[in-house]
């Protein structure tokens, strides 16, 4: 048996091992050598105080790219992500007002405890998110067509909802979400840290995520087997709303305000930190860790931009061109692996 196996490993070509190496990590080595020339660019880009703004600002958009690479796991997608940030930021707002304003404002509401915003948030991301599961699990729609429309309807809502204003005068307890640090360290990343690590063990120690990976591999096949496909996509929407609602949360007690202009492009930034961090649009391949190296080098890039003051608008161009590249390595890797 042993024989059978050495003379197996040397029937590989020489340099299989070093390639496939190389293939399953070169995510985590762009990221470093980005690290090492923004550095160098940069004296700035290393200390600690950047670091930390750099994975602050980008919190609310990794936890949407959470949400969205279960998603596009399931062969799916999801435009409406940033939508869904603002409509939960701004309900959320309207009940976390101090009193003296809020008083001018809403006369009947008094002031209330701040797990009333919280529950909030998360509720009107997961409605938003059963929504769209359930329009494309039981119409057949495409998830393109139910999420743009979802991305247009949740932002006329938010705009109505607020009449086009601002939220503000939030309470000190809801803006410690946004502001506040746990040892040193600012709440949003630990909030982005502690649901990525439940979002890994949901994805990989569990039903929900087997069966992700199962639906997004071979939807039929899945069916067959007993999976009970329309399901678990409703559950995948509805779980990457409740990642939108807890962003909506970070990203208005950063601003003290909930505003219903959040989140514009915010979906795209998810959808391209997910693609660069290896989540296959084929369906059934991505990983977590991935997605956070993926969240990691677009912060990384756009905040080396910043310090060398590059424009915003060919800021635009180079995150256009990272996603279109992305794509690109990702169909190469599909049909060598075919």
């Amino acid at each position: 048996m042993l024989a059978k196996l050495l003379q197996a490993t040397s029937d590989q070509p020489k340099g299989a091992n070093t390639k496939r190496f190389i293939s399953k990590y070169a995510i985590y080595f762009v990221f470093i050598a980005m690290c090492i020339v923004m550095s160098i660019l940069s004296p700035v880009f290393l200390t600690v105080a950047n670091l930390l703004n750099v994975m602050t600002q980008m919190a609310s958009i990794g936890l949407l790219a959470l949400g969205v690479t279960i998603i596009i796991i399931t062969r799916g997608i999801d435009l409406s992500s940033g939508s869904v940030l603002a409509v939960a930021a701004v309900v959320s707002a309207s009940t976390a007002q101090s009193l003296d304003w809020g008083m001018r404002m809403y006369p009947n509401l008094p002031e209330l405890p701040i797990i009333v915003p919280i529950l909030v948030a998360l509720a009107v991301g997961a409605l938003c998110g059963l929504i769209n599961g359930a329009l494309i699990a039981y119409t057949g729609i495409p998830p393109f067509i139910a999420t743009l429309g979802m991305m247009i309807i949740a932002r006329g809502a938010a705009l109505l909802y607020s009449d086009g204003r601002p939220v503000s005068s939030l309470i000190e307890s809801y803006q410690w979400i946004g502001q506040g640090t746990i040892a040193g360290i600012p709440v949003p990343v630990v909030i982005f840290l502690v649901m990525a690590f439940i979002t890994y063990i949901l994805l990989n120690y569990t039903r929900f995520g087997k069966y992700a990976y199962a639906i997004g591999g071979n939807e039929t096949a899945a069916y067959v087997s007993g999976i009970n496909v329309t399901k678990y996509k409703i559950l995948v929407y509805v779980y990457a709303g409740l990642l939108a609602g807890i962003a909506a949360l970070i990203l208005t007690a950063r601003i003290n305000s909930g505003q219903p202009g959040l989140g514009v492009m915010y979906e795209l930034d998810a959808i391209a930190s997910a693609t660069v961090g290896g989540v296959s649009h084929a369906g059934g391949i991505g990983t977590i860790q991935g997605t956070i190296v993926g969240v990691m080098i677009m912060g990384v890039l756009q905040n080396g931009l910043d310090l060398l003051n590059v424009s915003a608008y060919w800021q635009q161009v180079v995150k256009g061109l990272v996603i279109v590249v992305a794509v690109i390595f990702d169909m190469k890797r599909q049909k060598k692996s075919k």
